[in-house]
């Protein structure tokens, strides 16, 4: 079951827009990430939640989507995704290893509810700091976009050349190249 759902949380760009995300689903993510472990279990996680259209619109113009497909400015209105769960910390906690964790738990949890997601790094912070009103003494550090996804995703072995840089086709087919398991273990 794990296999499965590992295997269908994708890193979604393209979704249904229409089909709303509500509060209460983003706050059930959440309280199931927040019972992930934490390094010395400080647990310097914060959350801004957001699922409204006005907002959704001004988070959205913050990110950037897909560093290996240069010539896509990410979704078209229509495909955009439905909510946003934002993570925080204090502006002197170190939390990459807990927000990896408490990323891919969200994820994973959006996958077995039928939806799915992006973790996002690349966030012009400042401008989103001021868009949530976001405290002083805190810092953004990711932003995980959600929505049910409106785009197939394949995982294929990385070819020949050792090209790792996902592409999308002719079909708009987002393909993935993962590395075989006779090349991870050594």
């Amino acid at each position: 079951m794990i296999e499965d759902l590992v295997k269908k949380n994708r890193s979604y760009r393209r979704f249904y827009e229409d089909r709303k995300i509500s509060r209460e689903t983003l706050v059930e993510l959440v309280d199931i990430a927040r019972n992930t472990p934490s390094a010395a279990n400080r647990q310097p996680v914060r959350y801004k939640l957001v699922c409204d259209e006005k907002t959704n619109e001004k988070v959205f113009e913050c990110l950037g989507w897909a560093g290996y497909l240069k010539e896509w400015d990410g979704p078209v209105p229509g495909e955009r995704p439905a909510a946003y769960i934002i993570l925080a910390t204090s502006k002197q906690a170190k939390a990459e290893c807990d927000e990896g964790i408490i990323g891919q738990t969200m994820l994973l949890a959006a996958a077995e509810r039928g939806f799915g997601g992006c973790f996002l790094g690349n966030v012009n912070r400042d401008k989103l700091s001021e868009i949530i009103s976001l405290p002083d003494d805190m810092k953004i550090d990711y932003c995980i976009a959600f929505g049910y996804p409106k785009e197939e995703v394949v995982l294929e072995d990385i070819p020949a050349d050792g090209d790792i840089k996902y592409y999308r086709d002719s079909k708009q087919v987002h393909h993935v190249p993962k590395i075989r398991i006779e090349d991870v273990i050594f």
